[in-house]
């Protein structure tokens, strides 16, 4: 079995602030962010998902979580921008790919 894993990183609405998060379930942990009434991401409003990084090994997942959280804010920024240069919410565009991308691989398609 594939197991899937995203590094994803929060923003709040003015850019202030950001939030680096890892989880196996990107939508639930976004709705789990949005619903939330204690915590960071409640505290500051870190609720638009500006940037994610797709991993199959939960130790990657780890790995890259931990080295981006130790970065400047200007080279998180650099990051952010490279894949989405408006910093728009990117929730609304995976809901449709992130079905596909979580489906078990057919036997077909595993090396």
């Amino acid at each position: 079995m594939c197991e899937t894993f995203y590094v994803y990183i929060l923003s709040s609405t003015n850019r202030h602030t950001i939030y680096i998060g890892m989880t196996n379930s990107l939508l639930a942990r976004i709705q789990q962010h949005r619903h939330q009434e204690r915590g960071f991401t409640a505290q500051y409003h870190t609720l638009h998902l500006v940037y994610y990084e797709v991993f199959h090994d939960v130790r990657d997942a780890i790995a890259r979580e931990t080295q981006i959280k130790k970065w400047r804010r200007e080279k998180k920024d650099w990051l952010i921008g490279r894949m989405n240069p408006g910093w728009e919410d990117l929730s609304a565009e995976i809901l449709e790919e992130l079905p596909k991308m979580d489906e078990p691989l057919s036997p077909e398609e595993m090396p």
